[in-house]
């Protein structure tokens, strides 16, 4: 219990970094950017309370280090490109004088907390002692990568769409986005799970399932695919492309809408 303590600790000392930072910036968006690192942090702090690693340990490393930076640096690119977002500035002029403590508890304290959950299936694995390899892990494997593929694909091709201006004001439904409204988000939530599944060959990694359970949570309910597609419940476009298409797990679209 005291490595996953000090690790959480990690974590959360990494996010205060951040809120320092965005300070002196005055962009909270920056936690966007913090989130993918930080679990990176979150497995960087496991193995050095370890002290070594095993073959699965590294493996999970490996795997989230290429999910981490990926992510941050897309979503880096993008804060580059635009001012803060429009959610993290309404927050600060909501909370008036308060803006300061409230960002730190309720952004980046906030997703420190949800970071290390979503990460303890990463950590229970580094933690481990190896056993022997099982089905748990090449399926997950197999998951992680169709995951991170949907993930990397689907936000490609947003990008590329968004970048062309005859595409303006229109709802992107080619690619991956013909089958599911968010192909980035349905990404995420697959791989996550991958990692549980790898999680599952280790003593006790079933109890891990807070994490993927987390992250579904927040992208089906709460942060993800219901708070982006307020701003669009308005649009006609976007209502015909709803009726027809699944909202989060690849389908065929419907014929009729």
């Amino acid at each position: 219990m005291l490595a996953y303590l000090i690790i959480l600790v990690v974590v959360l000392v990494y996010m205060t970094g951040w809120f320092l930072i965005a300070l002196l910036k005055r962009r909270n968006d920056l936690a966007d950017m913090a989130w993918g690192i930080g679990f990176i942090v979150a497995a960087s702090a496991a193995l050095a309370v370890k002290g070594t690693g095993t073959p699965r340990a590294w493996l999970v490393y490996i795997l989230v280090m290429i999910w981490g930076v990926r992510l941050a640096v897309h979503i880096g690119t993008r804060l580059r490109k635009h001012p803060e977002d429009q959610r993290y500035r309404q927050w600060r002029e909501d909370w008036g004088a308060h803006w300061r403590s409230r960002s730190f508890v309720r952004i980046f304290m906030l997703q420190g907390g949800l970071c290390y959950l979503i990460s303890l299936p990463v950590i229970c694995i580094i933690l481990a002692d190896q056993s022997a390899w099982t089905w748990f892990d090449r399926l997950g494997i197999i998951v992680w990568v169709v995951g991170f593929l949907f993930e990397v694909v689907g936000d490609y091709q947003l990008k590329s769409f968004v970048q062309n201006e005859a595409n303006r004001g229109k709802i992107m439904q080619e690619g991956l986005w013909k089958y599911t409204r968010h192909p980035n988000y349905f990404g995420e939530v697959a791989l996550w799970w991958g990692i549980y599944l790898i999680a599952l060959a280790t003593p006790g990694g079933w109890i891990t399932i807070i994490g993927p359970v987390t992250i579904s949570f927040l992208i089906l309910k709460v942060s993800g695919i219901p708070l982006l597609e307020k701003e669009f419940m308005n649009n006609p476009e976007f209502q015909e492309y709803a009726r027809r298409t699944s909202a989060f797990f690849p389908l065929p679209p419907t014929k009729d809408g």
